[in-house]
């Protein structure tokens, strides 16, 4: 049987013509589609670079009915509802983004991600540790541990602050061991204050183990033995403090002249006073120095020697306050006026937010940032 070559020719045209037809179809489909979300879209983006945020919602709210299943305008709505404080609103979203079935795994970590950022901007504490332990094995991972650390700190729970540290260790963000170490020092001085000192030292033991060259386990355990009536063992904290972390043994010189009142302790505090302020000449060693001088002609030679090396002004005050100045009234009106002038000078200033106060912290709680306050005053930095 001839096969009849008329039904190809004629079949070309046809399969030409109805595949024109569906192009032209699905491009018109196409076009349609791209009038409506991209416009809007774009729209947003305009008044968002305009710093516009009002409009900006509106638009993506706008490309969002449009196009209800792009994840992309829904991360980009919530964080502008999250910057700009509407964080009930952001939770809506990411939430309405975590009830989609067909989201792709990543995209459902970035949304589980972005709804723990929620409740953590709006202090739902509780709410965004429970979301950020969920982000455990996934890319967000390490973003959630350091959350995590930051609520634990916030909220003073030193037990688990310790469990993310410990983790976060071996990670690229460095070492925490010397965080991990203050936590401990705040669980001794929990366990101090109940009343079990024996706990309080094995803790603080830990801590100098854990972080030698970090200064606080080493001034806490000298307290901690002072207290106990052990002055040798917090003698000899202290002359490992002068080793490791010299710049901080003036937060100790009030508490080495109190442990100077026993008498055998007397000429090897004043000796390790004298050996570290030849190297490192402080305010407050200065001070200890003039307070265990037994001689007050001798003691105010330190005030004179401490000025023949720094420009102090809180020195020279202190000078002047034992020199005869005039009539009495007119000592006192200039003292008055330096007291008031080495006042701030006197003060700790933390080096990451410049947060001043009369009294050293370990953990600044202006910014939150561990050993950020310097051991020496204003005046000296």
């Amino acid at each position: 049987m001839d096969f009849d070559f008329t039904w190809v020719l004629l079949g070309f045209p046809i399969a030409f013509t109805l595949g024109w037809l569906a192009s032209r179809i699905d491009l018109r489909q196409l076009r349609i589609e791209n009038r409506q979300a991209p416009k809007a879209y774009f729209r947003g983006l305009n008044f968002l670079l305009n710093e516009q945020q009002d409009q900006a919602i509106d638009a993506f709210i706008e490309a969002v009915q449009n196009d209800p299943d792009t994840s992309e305008l829904h991360f980009a709505l919530g964080n502008l509802f999250r910057r700009r404080g509407e964080y009930e609103r952001a939770v809506r979203v990411h939430e309405h983004l975590m009830s989609r079935g067909d989201l792709a795994q990543p995209e459902r970590d970035r949304a589980q991600h972005a709804l723990a950022l929620d409740f953590l901007k709006a202090g739902l504490l509780d709410r965004a540790e429970a979301a950020l332990r969920k982000l455990e094995g996934t890319s967000y991972e390490e973003e959630a541990r350091l959350a995590l650390l930051s609520i634990y700190e916030r909220s003073r729970d030193w037990q688990h602050a310790t469990e993310i540290a410990s983790k976060l260790d071996s990670t690229s963000h460095g070492s925490f061991s010397g965080r991990q170490a203050h936590y401990l020092c705040e669980q001794a001085s929990t366990a101090l204050a109940a009343g079990d000192a024996d706990k309080a030292l094995t803790t603080l033991q830990d801590a100098s183990r854990l972080a030698p060259a970090l200064a606080r386990p080493l001034i806490d355990l000298a307290k901690l033995h002072n207290q106990r009536g052990q002055p040798q063992a917090a003698l000899d904290a202290l002359l490992k403090l002068d080793k490791t972390a010299p710049q901080a043994l003036p937060l100790a010189a009030s508490l080495l002249v109190n442990m100077a009142q026993n008498q055998a302790m007397r000429a090897p505090v004043i000796e390790l006073l004298k050996t570290h302020y030849a190297r490192m000449p402080s305010v407050d060693v200065m001070d200890a120095l003039v307070r265990l001088d037994q001689d007050p002609a001798s003691a105010r030679q330190w005030y004179i020697q401490h000025l023949e090396r720094e420009a102090s002004l809180i020195a020279a005050s202190r000078w002047v306050a034992g020199e005869a100045l005039g009539t009495e009234q007119n000592h006192k009106l200039v003292q008055r006026a330096l007291d008031h002038a080495t006042k701030p000078l006197m003060r700790y200033r933390c080096a990451a937010c410049g947060f001043e106060a009369t009294q050293h912290f370990w953990h600044c709680p202006g910014c939150q940032a561990w050993d950020s306050y310097p051991a020496r005053r204003i005046e000296e930095l």
